[in-house]
């Protein structure tokens, strides 16, 4: 799954919890008995999700830093491969644009 996706998925998800939480509002006048149990699993239901998704966000960004991190160790040590390899894929890139 790209980078994308995942911010596409997890715009999504928060979009859900969003309108969820706006139909539990919306119906908080019912007073019926099995509105209210059916209210009350659904919001333990997307507290759940919401730290679910919280935590797999912090994840993410935990991964991201470690991985920027990691290249910026690779760069420090190697400034001379990296600096070949951007050139190498900016001359590639170029000819690719280059050829439409």
């Amino acid at each position: 799954m790209s980078a994308a996706q995942k911010d596409k998925l997890m715009a999504d998800l928060k979009a859900v919890l969003v309108d969820a939480e706006a139909l539990l509002a919306a119906t908080a006048h019912d007073a019926s008995a099995s509105v209210v149990e059916l209210r009350a699993k659904a919001q333990a239901t997307l507290a759940r999700a919401k730290d679910g998704l919280l935590d797999a966000q912090g994840a993410v960004i935990d991964k991201a830093k470690a991985a920027a991190k990691a290249t910026d160790g690779y760069v420090h040590e190697n400034p001379w491969k990296s600096v070949g390899v951007a050139a190498g894929v900016g001359l590639l890139l170029g000819m690719l644009i280059g050829r439409r």
